[in-house]
């Protein structure tokens, strides 16, 4: 994740299925209507940026699009705590109508200024 001060931290991604005794839900991503209507508040959630060059989504048939992110593009995504271990999740929205065959999220792209 992106800091303040524009330095780099690195953070888990998500939780995996595997991992059955840490208490995050399973998964890599956080929908925005989810984190709106309060249900991610019992990990202390807190925005974050994803500096991230491109993402790649699987369509149904399992087949992998790469999308490029133009400068100035970054990933929001979502900060997590419990028991002082932080993960971070992809923060998602509805599918642009053009890539709606390909899945029904997408990484909610912010535009950052140069300033």
């Amino acid at each position: 994740m992106l800091k303040k001060d524009g330095e780099i931290e690195w953070v888990t991604w998500g939780k995996r299925n595997e991992e059955d005794a840490l208490a995050f839900p399973n998964g890599g991503w956080a929908r925005l209507d989810s984190i709106k209507e309060g249900k991610w508040q019992r990990y202390q959630p807190r925005p974050v940026l994803l500096p991230i060059q491109s993402f790649m989504e699987k369509d149904a048939e399992k087949v992998s699009h790469w999308f490029n992110l133009q400068p100035g593009q970054l990933v929001q995504g979502l900060l997590t705590v419990n028991n002082a271990q932080p993960r971070v999740y992809v923060v998602t929205t509805d599918t642009p109508d053009e890539y709606n065959f390909i899945h029904d999220r997408w990484p909610r792209i912010i535009e950052r200024s140069e300033s």
